[in-house]
């Protein structure tokens, strides 16, 4: 059962950002099994806040174990003071194990991935790159419904990353032994281009879908109106930063930490079509 309220005993898991794109499905997970969850996000019943430290204690009370993911980026600034004074606070309320969502060729996350690896709890980084989940629950939403992905992006391949596994990986770290001091690069089994994605969408769907791309600017032009203009910074900012070749290499990330393979965009892709994540 997932909980929102206080517990008698330190054995909650606490996911923050549990109703966001790895959030959810690893507080699905937990609960499924019968581990004690508190999903938390501003508007949880139990709110969490990375700018209001008054709201880290009742979030934290019971907690054996957490999840951290950083809004909006953990490439932001704020954000590694911020993981440090909750990492601290964290340990001080008797929390034993943290999982940090990282980012994967983001020399700028590592300030935060030490705070987590000098906490002095039990520690697992799980570094990620592009979600698939991008192309039908967050901004590629829109411009895949539209027809066309405007994006910065050139041809660099990319491979693409099912928030599903990244789940199984957040998981096995927050409730099994032999994840503690280990970073994992997580990837996808493929390396596809922006171009490649999207014709793998329009031959699922039948409806056309391109990529055209764009520069920076010329993304920033067409994003705006569609997106709050900090999050169109953020985008333009890893376009131009990350899709630069330096992740265009898969990595064997969920084969260590799972035993098995990592989820095909092929496979992604099918399954949101036939649940109809694409229907105009």
């Amino acid at each position: 059962m997932t909980q929102t309220g206080t517990t008698t005993e330190q054995n909650t898991h606490l996911i923050i950002g549990g109703t966001g794109k790895t959030g959810r499905h690893v507080a699905q997970t937990l609960t499924a099994r019968g581990h004690a969850v508190r999903a938390v996000s501003r508007r949880s019943d139990t709110p969490f806040d990375w700018h209001d430290s008054t709201t880290w204690k009742p979030a934290l009370h019971g907690v054996s174990a957490a999840y951290l993911t950083y809004a909006p980026d953990l490439a932001d600034p704020a954000a590694a003071p911020a993981i440090r004074a909750f990492t601290e606070t964290a340990v001080r309320a008797g929390v034993e194990r943290l999982v940090l969502l990282s980012g994967r060729g983001e020399p700028e996350c590592h300030p935060s991935e030490d705070a987590v690896k000098e906490s002095g709890a039990r520690w697992t980084v799980v570094r990620c790159s592009w979600f698939m989940q991008n192309f039908d629950e967050d901004f590629l939403l829109d411009p895949v419904l539209s027809g066309e992905l405007v994006l910065p992006a050139a041809d660099v391949p990319e491979p693409f990353i099912d928030t599903r596994d990244i789940a199984d990986v957040v998981v096995a770290a927050l409730t099994e032994d032999g994840h503690s001091g280990t970073t994992y690069e997580l990837s996808g089994p493929r390396l596809l281009t922006f171009g490649e994605a999207a014709a793998e969408i329009s031959g699922a769907t039948g409806r056309d879908v391109r990529y055209v791309p764009v520069t920076p600017e010329q993304f920033r032009t067409a994003a705006a109106g569609h997106l709050p203009t900090d999050v169109v910074e953020i985008f333009a900012d890893l376009f131009t930063r990350i899709l630069d070749g330096r992740n265009a290499h898969r990595t064997d990330g969920v084969q260590r930490a799972l035993g098995r393979a990592p989820r095909d965009f092929t496979d992604f892709v099918r399954e949101a079509a036939e649940r109809g994540a694409w229907n105009v």
